[in-house]
């Protein structure tokens, strides 16, 4: 389905972001992979995927745009890269916030800035950004994360109108709580936040709010990513897409 497109994914060597380089490159997209980890396990990724490596730093907008420019154009755009941190608002760092803006927002935008000249000199191309369930609803002592994840959404819709006429689509897929590094990193400081066990945060703070009460698998976000990739997904474009076990439903 994807013979001779080019995709990029941001955070793609752990968790949502590898599902989705697999199923892209099981459909035979050239995948580009980005993201941190052993250089052995990144090269092993890299081999069994046919896929090359890109290491920049996304919070660094100019390595961004070497980035860009070393890899060339591309016609497939996974903005998933991102962090979290959780703390009181009045106890949150300031170099935390300004973190997660830089790498949940402000990377998706030069990124998308960057690939989409060569989206238009081709009429075609798709961008996707992994934003969260709290695109849509907030949690306590994740202020900057919501506020990034709230303003993705935003920027999704506002390019999509922009490229509409231009054979490019742009979709965000919210997920719920996915059983990734980046969940499973913030457990502790949850822990430490409400003063919980970790049995007690996994149980009654992540999925209390998935009616399911089980994680989203990863896959499960790469199976969408793959549709909204397809020719039968060339209409849907500005849209949000929900899989988090029925927690935006109330």
């Amino acid at each position: 389905m994807l013979k001779e497109k080019r995709a990029l994914v941001t955070g793609s060597t752990s968790g949502i972001g590898l599902a989705i380089a697999r199923a892209l490159a099981a459909e035979g997209a050239e995948v580009i992979l980005n993201g941190l980890g052993d250089a052995d396990e990144i090269a092993c990724l890299c081999e069994e995927l046919g896929a090359t490596y890109n290491g920049a730093n996304l919070i660094d907008p100019d390595a961004i745009a070497q980035m860009m420019a070393d890899i060339g154009p591309v016609d497939i755009l996974v903005n998933n890269a991102g962090m979290q941190h959780v703390a009181p608002v009045e106890d949150f760092p300031p170099e935390k916030w300004d973190a997660i803006l830089a790498l949940n927002l402000s990377a998706a935008f030069h990124t998308t800035r960057l690939a989409v000249p060569g989206m238009k000199a081709k009429g075609w191309g798709r961008i996707i950004a992994t934003a969260s369930a709290h695109s849509l609803t907030a949690s306590p002592f994740k202020s900057a994360y919501v506020a990034a994840k709230h303003a993705m959404a935003g920027f999704t819709k506002s390019i999509a109108l922009e490229l509409a006429t231009h054979g490019i689509t742009a979709n965000c897929i919210s997920p719920g709580y996915v059983w990734t590094p980046l969940v499973e990193g913030q457990i502790p400081d949850t822990m430490s936040a409400r003063g919980m066990t970790r049995d007690q945060v996994i149980n009654d703070v992540l999925l209390a709010k998935q009616p399911t009460k089980s994680f989203v698998q990863p896959e499960d976000v790469a199976a969408l990513a793959l549709f909204l990739c397809g020719d039968a997904a060339r209409n849907i474009t500005g849209a949000n897409y929900s899989i988090d076990g029925g927690w935006t439903a109330g």
